[in-house]
């Protein structure tokens, strides 16, 4: 029940990404058209990439909660990841074309027009932004969901850019033609980081990255807690999308029927599903011998060698 409530949020989350998107775009190109403003232009061109990245979001989240079936025993969690890539891939191209018309405009600074209708259609997606943002946050606090967490992160880019664009327009107009140009570049540098944040953690799910360090070791004190568990080994663990899983191999007394490892097995399974909910949970358990019984395999070579005595 819990997933199918965090399936559920994720997908309005994705619905409103889509309504918010599009409706700042039409309002923008509009006022850029009118204003000639290169940073409106900095702001259309986000808003664009906003919308493709939210409808590509909307296609990714649907993908991704699908459960597991025959060729995907995994499950579908990367697709999360890989639209977090096309999202970050998006707001880089956009950057590069922002480049260069900021530098076109420091070169041959033009005044922008229309600054009212600049002001209020930055003032209203400023607005319209913080309430997604504020709705984005809660989401990927209770779902852990690359592809939300990606597409957040452009619209926080689109409050310095809105911000951006306001002060360009307040200094346009009072004189300081490069402010325009000057403000495209530093728009140009936040949509470079957000593609930065956003791209390295996707890369990092498909590349089967090891969960967080402090992930790893509360597994590990969580499963070494265990009083009949001896040692804990091939610890191996990975994320996709909101999926992760968890791999190991346990130690335990040899003497111990099957019935009772596996017992040890289940129980170690039941308290690391509660720590991470919905984790895959794999666990290999081994016999732990007296050392005294344990033969290292050049012991056993020696003995060979030298024949039955």
């Amino acid at each position: 029940m819990a997933r199918e409530a965090d399936d559920r949020l994720v997908r309005l989350a994705t619905a409103a990404s889509v309504g918010v998107a599009l409706s700042l775009l039409s309002a923008k190109a509009a006022v850029w058209w009118l204003s000639g403003s290169v940073s409106m232009l900095g702001s259309v061109a986000d808003s664009g990439l906003d919308l493709a990245a939210s409808l590509v979001t909307l296609f990714a989240v649907r993908a991704a909660i699908r459960p597991a079936d025959r060729t995907h025993r995994f499950g579908h969690g990367k697709a999360e990841a890989l639209a977090a890539l096309f999202q970050a891939t998006l707001m880089t191209g956009s950057a590069l074309f922002l480049l260069l018309e900021a530098v076109r405009h420091l070169m041959a600074p033009e005044p922008i027009v229309r600054s009212a209708l600049v002001l209020a259609v930055s003032a209203t997606a400023i607005a319209l932004t913080l309430g997604l943002v504020s709705f984005q946050n809660h989401v990927v606090a209770k779902t852990r969901s690359l592809a939300i967490k990606g597409d957040a992160l452009h619209y926080k880019g689109d409050l310095a850019l809105n911000l951006g664009v306001i002060a360009a327009a307040l200094a346009s107009t009072a004189g300081l033609a490069t402010a325009d140009g000057l403000a495209g570049l530093g728009i140009t540098a936040y949509i470079l980081r957000g593609a930065w944040r956003a791209g390295r953690p996707a890369i990092d799910q498909i590349m089967d990255r090891e969960l967080p360090d402090d992930e790893r070791e509360r597994i590990f004190n969580l499963v070494m807690g265990n009083r009949d568990v001896a040692g804990l080994h091939k610890l191996r663990t990975r994320a996709a999308g909101r999926d992760r899983f968890i791999e190991m191999h346990i130690e335990v007394d040899g003497g111990l029927s099957l019935d009772a490892a596996h017992l040890i097995a289940e129980e170690i399974e039941a308290t690391l599903s509660e720590a991470f909910p919905g984790a895959d949970v794999i666990i290999h358990v081994d016999p732990l011998r007296a050392q005294s019984d344990i033969l290292t395999a050049r012991e056993l070579d020696m003995r060979k060698d030298k024949g039955p005595c």
